[in-house]
């Protein structure tokens, strides 16, 4: 049985919960509500948000495609190769996001070691919307991955064992019966995914500039803000709080448990 703790334990957790929590009152203390109509309709917040939402759900949605094939391999993966990859995984997670953005230009950029060969046919992707979709895809794709692996390395495989004995391609046994299984992780993925991508702010500045109406999200948007017109980017600044609280609030233990899954795996 867990005993209470004692009064001075309670009086040094509310140390660290004032830290958490003051500052995000304070933002709500300070949103100008009477104006809040107005600065987030203003042309600023309305380009940032729109090419926000465009493109975090474009970065979502590559997020799942190559993000469910690399889930797994990793789940079914055991050797060196598995556990390398998914380091790489974790990688952007822990990585300062300035570094993941000039890692990004270090091979993406025109000069980079895949940038040059896609500038000789055209293609540009640095301080372009494209670079902001592959930015926030760079930042979002472990988050994804580590929730549907979690799901498949928990999953009982005699179901898709049986699809197999029973003449289905390892394939098709993935998508018929495996997939609906972690269905609810693939959307708890999806929306951290989508989450992650739409706060991006390090890679994305780094990578692809802060050009309004091309490659300033919403973040950029804020930050750029704070010198010109400080009540709108605390207003765009409780746009991507409030985000953020739904989506924790809505995932809820499923966040939590894909650490404890990874953890004991």
């Amino acid at each position: 049985m867990n005993r209470r703790p004692p009064a001075w334990v309670f009086a040094m957790a509310a140390i660290p919960a004032l830290l958490l929590g003051v500052p995000l009152l304070a933002l709500l203390w300070r949103l100008p509500w009477s104006n809040l109509g107005a600065a987030l309709g203003s042309d600023a917040a309305t380009s940032a948000l729109v090419l926000s939402l465009i493109t975090s759900l474009i970065a979502t949605a590559l997020c799942v495609v190559f993000g469910l094939p690399l889930a797994w391999a990793l789940a079914s993966g055991r050797g060196t190769t598995t556990r390398v990859v998914r380091a790489l995984c974790l990688l952007p997670i822990v990585l300062p996001p300035v570094v993941g953005g000039v890692a990004l230009l270090l091979a993406f950029g025109r000069q980079g070691i895949v940038g040059q060969w896609l500038a000789d046919v055209g293609v540009q992707l640095p301080f372009t919307t494209a670079g902001v979709v592959l930015a926030q895809t760079f930042v979002a794709l472990p988050f994804f991955v580590l929730s549907v692996e979690a799901a498949l390395r928990q999953l009982d495989a005699e179901y898709s064992d049986v699809a197999i004995v029973h003449g289905a391609s390892p394939f098709r046994a993935f998508v018929s019966v495996t997939l609906p299984s972690v269905g609810p992780a693939v959307v708890a993925g999806a929306v951290l995914a989508w989450a992650r991508a739409l706060g991006e702010f390090g890679a994305t500045v780094t990578f692809a500039g802060s050009l309004e109406g091309r490659t300033q999200t919403l973040p950029l948007a804020v930050y750029d803000l704070l010198e010109r017109d400080p009540a709108d980017a605390v207003v765009l600044s409780a746009v991507l709080v409030v985000v953020a609280v739904a989506v924790l609030v809505g995932l809820r233990d499923r966040w939590f448990g894909i650490f404890r899954s990874d953890v004991s795996s």
